[in-house]
């Protein structure tokens, strides 16, 4: 079972017990977030779509970190331009604790999947004799 989850304007698969570093989270450590999700996958069923409303995604925050730095270095050939800065991203660790559907969505999906079983087929001789 996974979820797929937006946050930070990117999108994240996760299941339970994962650890992650997303985009910072204005939130104290040790509280939990509840994230976006986009879609589910359970055993044996996929929500996405209007259905979401039922999908909990929550996860708990760990620590608040900083990226790695990135260097960035400017330069124009010539001109004696050259500039160098570096960037370094705020972060938050993140640990997914529970993704859950609401048992009506479970229960809704079981009753329209046996209502959709295909009816049995009568026998295609018995139709052929009587056309003739």
């Amino acid at each position: 079972m996974y979820a797929i989850v937006k946050t930070g304007g990117k999108q994240y698969r996760v299941e339970e017990g994962q650890f992650l570093l997303v985009e910072k989270l204005a939130v104290d450590e040790g509280a939990k977030v509840a994230l976006e999700p986009l879609l589910y996958r359970g055993d044996d069923e996929i929500v996405d779509g209007a259905d979401l409303a039922k999908v909990k995604v929550e996860a708990r925050v760990l620590s608040h970190e900083r990226g790695p730095k990135l260097r960035v270095v400017k330069f124009k050939p010539k001109r004696g331009y050259k500039r160098r800065t570096g960037h370094r991203q705020d972060l938050t660790r993140i640990e997914i604790t529970s993704i859950k559907l609401g048992a009506a969505r479970r229960a809704a999906t079981r009753a329209a999947r046996a209502s959709e079983a295909p009816a049995p087929v009568a026998a295609a001789g018995g139709d052929e004799e009587a056309s003739e």
